[in-house]
């Protein structure tokens, strides 16, 4: 109940400013990391751009369950999310890691049960992975994760907050999974974890794998040699009953799918993350050099 009445007083803060603002205006929801926001404002651009409807993108959003909920409450029409998210109960799946498959009962599952078009995959994923500092890789001779069982008790890990709360693919089903347990466990924001490490204030930290701060650090990543993590393909979501509203949505963002790979998202998150440029500007820049704009 506690969880439920925080979401719900979340929820309100976020979107109280947002109102019923007339003629055709929609929604997009990001989670705080990187490269959901680019994606967010490429959705602005490329709607605005192909059709009369106004967009409104809110960042900083807690989480995807965050952005899920606020979906379902049609405060958010438009987001990102990823296909291992079907894992989180919200209707029934077929258990398997083939990524085809995955993608498949996420684009059946999310019509079906959620009211939600899960579109084609943008072309990358963004798994979960554990990363140390170089020295640490070398002095433990680390390479998968399987090779933590002997110093996992003496080290300490960071972890994004969300993370810990998940029940198919978080701590404790990963903890079960690998024989693992850590000095300590921190959760905190994702954007921290990487300086975390960087400083040594962390000895390990699970971060995303398409987030171009694990090349910035000279990260080491630890391969999930027993596959814990299902599939993480990154898909544009909308509201069944925005599209059947606005019909040209669907086509204006349709262009995007299969356009990002893994280094171009990589790529995009480094202006951003390492750069310091506005993700604003940098969707705006990939999509006139890719042609997908007509102004």
């Amino acid at each position: 109940m506690k969880k439920l009445t925080v979401f719900a007083a979340s929820l309100l803060l976020v979107f109280s400013l947002a109102g019923c603002a007339g003629g055709k205006t929609v929604t997009v929801g990001t989670q705080t990391f990187t490269e959901t926001k680019i994606l967010g404002y490429m959705y602005e651009y490329l709607i605005e751009d192909k059709t009369d409807i106004d967009v409104d993108v809110k960042t900083d959003l807690a989480s995807s369950p965050f952005v899920l909920n606020a979906m379902k409450e049609n405060q958010l029409q438009i987001g990102t999310l990823y296909s291992g998210e079907i894992f989180n109960k919200h209707f029934p799946i077929e258990e398997t890691k083939d990524p085809e498959k995955v993608l498949e009962q996420a684009q059946n599952g999310f019509d079906k049960y959620m009211g939600m078009a899960w579109f084609d995959p943008l072309g990358f994923e963004n798994t979960y992975a554990f990363t140390v500092r170089k020295e640490v890789a070398e002095a433990y001779n680390l390479k998968k994760i399987s090779d933590l069982k002997n110093v996992a008790s003496k080290m300490t890990l960071g972890v994004d907050t969300a993370w810990l709360e998940r029940e198919h693919d978080g701590y404790d089903a990963f903890s079960k999974h690998y024989g693992l347990k850590f000095k300590n466990v921190y959760p905190m924001e994702i954007n921290l974890v990487y300086k975390a490490v960087e400083k040594k204030q962390m000895d390990i930290v699970l971060a995303y794998s398409s987030d171009a701060r694990i090349k910035e650090y000279d990260l080491v990543t630890l391969e999930d040699d027993k596959r814990f993590f299902p599939p993480y393909d990154a898909s544009t979501v909308v509201l069944n009953d925005t599209i059947k509203k606005y019909p040209k949505i669907k086509s204006a963002l349709k262009p995007l799918e299969g356009t990002i790979n893994l280094d171009t998202m990589r790529a995009l998150n480094a202006k951003v993350d390492i750069e310091k440029q506005a993700p604003k500007d940098v969707a705006k820049q990939f999509l006139e050099e890719q042609g997908l704009l007509k102004r």
